[in-house]
């Protein structure tokens, strides 16, 4: 099944996060052996529909669902340990119980709960150019990274009074800074605890994953958020706070990039977005209302309603030039369904210039003027199709637009909710 894919697999996503990785890591999960998480922490939220129950994934890998799979938490990754826990939790009442099967690598930093203190501290200091982060702690957790004062998961397992006094250095040096109050005895009694209850999951996920490739296994790496929310290559500082691209599965995991076989890029079929920054196709009228109630589009962390706006192609060829984007996957295209006319955003003019690149500068974003397309919809249910022949003409029409205007091809189509409802090719 999908030979084509090799042995080794990244999922990207290609635009600002939410374009429905989940649904495709967790198909792919039964023809891969292990499910490797990169970057980023409880900030992403990957939603599976299976076997008519709902799964929110923030932490572990998406592929859990299934029984064989084996969940990675890379070392580029940030963990708050207690929302990890509560999410094993979690899916083991809905019966998928993952013991035995999660390894979190002993060089993944953690967050505390003083770093999500931080989070909200700075974000209400920014004031109107806050960023609109999910306020979990993720950015001062990689602060703490970049510093080099930040704690990993060994240091929690292998020497508690080690672990205890950096812990209560960094406290201390942060509440000079923000002065947030900490009961930090009480959060040592916590956290040994937790470093009972995970010492046999943390190890060298490097070194475990190197061992099942000698042993024949495979390796689909998960990225969380989108190409444009990259800390190098997104709409800076409208990012989040690690490497989102491929470059990041790859420095997340201790996967050498030549080993990486093929990159999926994840393109939902329109464009959203959460938080601040430029949005180019944006549609803030009736356009934009119409695909955030008929997709649902309200973040699977937080609830706040996105931004929604047309497809915008020079998004998906940054993404197809930074990642190596071998095949998309486009998701939520019965989302256009209902639809009489669908617009894609095919270029960027600036001072009546075109674009030959994705900008770096945001006021030159701000101010692009937008080159669209129109095509016709097709306004009736695909829900039901499984094959690229039985989707309605125009949305074939569509399709094909994509692959032209990206020159990649389309090997995934998302058509509905459900875990069977995507048309592979």
């Amino acid at each position: 099944m999908h030979e084509f894919l090799g042995n080794i697999c990244a999922i990207v996503g290609a635009q600002w996060g939410d374009e429905g990785k989940g649904k495709l890591v967790d198909i792919l999960s039964e023809r891969f052996d292990i499910v490797a998480r990169s970057a980023g922490g409880a900030n992403a939220g990957h939603t599976i529909y299976a076997n008519g129950q709902k799964f929110v994934f923030h932490l572990l890998p998406s592929g859990l669902l299934h029984k064989k799979s084996i969940g990675i938490i890379g070392n580029g990754c940030v963990v708050h340990l207690p929302t990890l826990l509560e999410e094993i939790a979690e899916i083991k009442k809905l019966g998928a119980d993952p013991t035995g099967r999660i390894f979190l690598s002993d060089r993944a930093h953690l967050i505390f709960d003083y770093h999500q203190k931080i989070d909200c501290i700075e974000e209400e200091r920014k004031g109107k150019d806050c960023v609109g982060t999910t306020k979990r702690g993720i950015g001062p957790a990689y602060t703490d990274k970049a510093r080099r004062n930040g704690i990993r998961a060994g240091e929690l397992v292998n020497g508690f009074a080690e672990f205890s006094a950096k812990f209560r250095n960094n406290v201390e040096k942060h509440q000079e800074v923000y002065g947030f109050a900490e009961d930090i005895e009480c959060e040592l009694e916590r956290y040994k605890k937790i470093a009972a209850e995970i010492k046999d999951m943390v190890c060298d996920t490097t070194e475990y994953i190197r061992d099942a490739r000698r042993a024949g296994k495979t390796v689909l790496v998960e990225g969380a958020q989108g190409t444009h929310l990259d800390l190098d290559f997104g709409t800076y500082p409208y990012v989040t706070s690690s490497n989102t691209t491929v470059a990041g599965a790859c420095s997340g995991t201790g996967i050498a990039p030549s080993r990486v076989e093929s990159v999926i890029g994840i393109l939902k079929a329109y464009t959203t977005r959460v938080g601040g920054g430029p949005f180019p196709s944006e549609d803030t009228g009736e356009y934009g209302e119409k695909l955030r109630a008929i997709g649902s589009e309200y973040g699977a962390t937080t609830g706040r309603p996105r931004r929604c706006g047309w497809l915008d192609i020079p998004v998906a060829r940054h993404a197809v030039l930074v990642n190596g984007i071998d095949y998309w996957n486009v998701t939520k295209l019965d989302v256009l369904s209902e639809f009489a006319t669908i617009k894609i955003l095919t270029n960027y003019k600036f001072n009546g210039k075109e674009l030959s690149s994705f900008p770096a500068n945001l006021e030159t974003l701000e101010h692009v003027d937008c080159e669209y397309i129109e095509m016709p919809g097709w306004q009736s249910d695909i829900s039901g199709c499984r094959t690229f022949a039985e989707l309605p003409e125009t949305a074939q029409q569509y399709i094909k637009k994509i692959e032209e205007l990206t020159d990649t091809p389309v090997k995934f189509i998302g058509v509905g909710m459900d875990r069977e409802a995507m048309i592979m090719s």
